[in-house]
């Protein structure tokens, strides 16, 4: 069973979309994952069910900047319940959302509104989640050994760290 032994579930998608107001009113500037994604390889950024550091589930494998947003790619990792309980309500069409955790380091407010225009941040771990702060990060691929579809592909121009 994927998931829970042999392979590794592999999922992909925008953790983050560009230009875009979050829950909380932030707006995140392409550029603003640059230096970290420099300095913090994929595998040392955490993927999370729900930003709950005792939940781990895999590992990332790819983070890169296109002009939409962060793109990511990592595996749910074999042997891990909680990692095949993700799958499972991702291909049910009942989990499917992204969500960064970071912390600020350049941030300005504009003069109206409440949230921040984020220039750059230190990127932490990038969950799974139930409910995303932004509609559009989303998980866009799923596959096991058994099957592999084609994602939609990042666009043209982007950056990639790896």
């Amino acid at each position: 069973m994927a998931g829970t032994a042999g392979a590794a579930v592999r999922i992909a998608g925008y953790a983050s979309v560009f230009g875009k107001a979050d829950g909380a009113g932030d707006t995140v500037l392409p550029g603003a994952f640059r230096r970290s994604l420099r300095q913090r390889p994929p595998a040392r950024v955490a993927l999370l069910w729900q930003h709950d550091p005792a939940r781990p589930l895999g590992r990332w494998t790819r983070l890169m900047e296109t002009k939409h947003g962060l793109w990511a790619e990592g595996e749910l990792a074999p042997g891990v319940v909680a990692a095949f309980e993700a799958s499972s309500l991702i291909r049910a069409g009942a989990l499917s959302g992204l969500s960064i955790g970071f912390k600020a380091r350049t941030a300005r407010r504009p003069h109206r509104g409440s949230g921040r225009i984020l220039q750059d941040i230190d990127l932490w771990e990038i969950s799974l989640v139930t409910f995303p702060q932004v509609d559009e990060a989303r998980v866009r691929l799923l596959t096991s050994p058994s099957n592999t579809p084609t994602p939609r592909t990042p666009h043209i121009g982007s950056r990639e760290y790896a």
